[in-house]
């Protein structure tokens, strides 16, 4: 199982409106594209630090690197340009893969 590891910060400023837009429109978007089994999302809670933003980790699993290869191809540019264009500097994400060790 290969899992793609998304890990955000968000501004304190804009928390509320993205994470219902997270729960709302880009997961949902995420995993309607058909190339992932599920999703995980959990907020951070070490290093917590006033005023730095909360930090959230979303992973999504699939069966494969083709498919995930599939999927960054012809959905991540336009699902992260959405994300880009709402919330700009607001927010930094970075990804990272993991292969699951059974």
């Amino acid at each position: 199982m290969i899992i793609y590891s998304v890990t955000l910060n968000v501004d304190n400023e804009i928390h509320d409106t993205w994470l219902q837009w997270m729960k709302n429109t880009h997961i949902p978007d995420v995993m309607n594209t058909g190339f992932f089994e599920s999703h995980k999302m959990c907020r951070i809670i070490s290093h917590l630090k006033e005023n730095e933003g909360t930090t959230y980790n979303i992973q999504y699993r699939c069966k494969s690197m083709a498919d995930l290869h599939q999927y960054q191809s012809k959905h991540a540019p336009q699902l992260q340009k959405e994300h880009q264009d709402l919330y700009q500097d607001k927010v930094v994400a970075f990804r990272t893969l993991l292969e699951e060790v059974e």
